[in-house]
């Protein structure tokens, strides 16, 4: 056993910019050929100029995840591993607050672009020999998180497609699993606890001192390390784990 993804074929969506962004990097640096989309049209410039097969696109809409399937099989020839890594943070406030619109939003890019990445590479994930599918999660996928119901519930629903998915597609050897990231550093989660500091009324350095307490670990996690169980995964090495929903949080047991 090894981590042997030297020549595996990869999509990973929401590719070209942070967690997505690290997870391409490190199949790349393994060998793996990586294409990665998009909605970001400068970011997908810039990855294609770093060697990366790239095309932007909106996984939320099937239209397009359609095209890109078509564009993978003819870049790639085909693909062993998807990482469905698409997602955005969704509204924060009380659920009474919250807008219809924002709320749908949130599930059409959470957990409607997974269902729509699997159903439409199927077809080129039953062609290779013991392909993977990585569906990104979150600490909010197996805990409340107060105020932030719509994504929290989007989180859950990955969750609940990922061990569904694994029983289906077990037998014919293609393994399904989630990551579930506690707080990951970086600009979207610099975004949320400003918003959650203005939803509470309190000092913003108060709540961001929330944010890096709540796991044991006592910090946010990285983009790498959710990168390095990405490809952990997709390895031998994983052969025999599906339908699990990793945390990889520093044991985080409460979401503020």
């Amino acid at each position: 056993m090894s981590m042997d993804l030297a020549g595996k074929k990869v999509l990973v969506t929401a590719g070209a910019n942070g967690i997505g962004k690290a997870i391409a990097s490190r199949f790349k640096d393994l060998g793996a050929d990586v294409f990665v989309t998009d909605i970001d049209a400068e970011a997908v410039k810039a990855a294609h100029a770093s060697g990366f097969h790239a095309l932007q696109s909106d996984a939320s809409r099937e239209e397009d995840v359609q095209d890109l399937m078509r564009e993978v099989r003819a870049g790639l020839g085909g693909l062993d591993v998807l990482v469905n890594n698409a997602g955005i943070a969704g509204p924060t406030g009380p659920v009474e607050e919250l807008d219809a619109a924002a709320w749908s939003k949130t599930f059409d890019v959470n957990v409607h672009s997974q269902f729509f990445c699997v159903k439409h590479a199927l077809a080129m994930l039953r062609e290779g020999d013991g392909a993977a599918v990585i569906n990104m999660s979150s600490a909010a996928g197996r805990l409340g998180m107060a105020g932030r119901s719509a994504y929290s519930a989007s989180k859950w629903a990955v969750v609940g497609f990922t061990k569904t998915l694994a029983i289906e597609l077990g037998p014919e050897n293609i393994r399904v699993n989630a990551i579930c990231p506690g707080a990951v550093d970086g600009p979207r989660i610099r975004a949320v606890i400003a918003d959650k500091a203005e939803m509470l009324g309190r000092p913003l350095e108060e709540v961001e001192a929330l944010y890096n307490g709540q796991s044991s670990m006592q910090r946010m996690v990285t983009a790498e390390d959710i990168a390095d169980t990405a490809v952990f995964l997709a390895s031998s090495m994983a052969r025999s784990i599906t339908g699990q929903a990793l945390a990889v949080d520093g044991n985080t047991e409460k979401l503020y």
